[in-house]
């Protein structure tokens, strides 16, 4: 049976670099954000979002991001609202996706919250992935062209770091990529040994 490695991190951790690690050391693996944002593109969840924030956040009837963080992040309620509507149809879709890929005996899902929201009882192990805060913010502020405050925003929406370290299986410091991949790999052996025990 397919057993699931939840890979979480605050946003700027580096999720997505030791993801695609996985990868590419043959995993399959679920970025549940980009899924997301492929969802909220159906028919269903943009009626949906219309109907709870209005139609100011779409141009031209395409939905327009940016303004939708401006309005959920920091406010957790707001933010509620929006996971309320995308959580069940990713949980939904996942659940699909796992039925394509159960030939793999190890799944990675990727994922920022994936404690926030519960979900990490899903899974059979937990890596969490940790960076330095200025690093962090550093990385998120070059990658979306963002402010720090707007950054510091999503920070302040997520669980901190030592809140996800004390619930995790597994955590990779990502200071440096590469010794971070070859903790990976090390994790993955690990992983491997116990996957074959079960």
């Amino acid at each position: 049976m397919t057993k699931i490695i939840g890979l979480t991190g605050g946003i700027g951790s580096g999720k997505t670099t030791i993801a695609n690690h996985f990868r590419s050391l043959g995993l399959a693996v679920y970025i549940a954000d980009d899924e997301a944002r492929n969802l909220m593109q159906s028919a269903e969840i943009i009626t949906a979002i219309k109907e709870t924030f209005g139609n100011s956040i779409f141009e031209n009837g395409i939905l327009n991001r940016a303004s939708l963080a401006e309005i959920v992040f920091g406010k957790p309620d707001k933010l509620e609202l929006l996971n309320a509507i995308v959580h069940p149809a990713v949980k939904k879709h996942f659940k699909q996706w796992l039925l394509e890929h159960e030939k793999f005996p190890l799944v990675v899902y990727e994922a920022a919250i994936l404690f926030e929201n519960g979900n990490y009882k899903n899974f059979d192990w937990i890596i969490t992935i940790s960076a330095p805060l200025e690093s962090r913010i550093e990385r998120v502020m070059k990658r979306d062209g963002v402010t720090r405050e707007q950054v510091m925003k999503r920070i302040n929406s997520q669980w901190t770091d030592e809140q996800r370290v004390s619930k995790s299986d597994f955590v990779i410091e990502n200071i440096n990529s590469e010794i971070a991949k070859k903790e990976t790999e090390e994790i993955l052996k690990i992983l491997k040994i116990k996957q074959n025990q079960s």
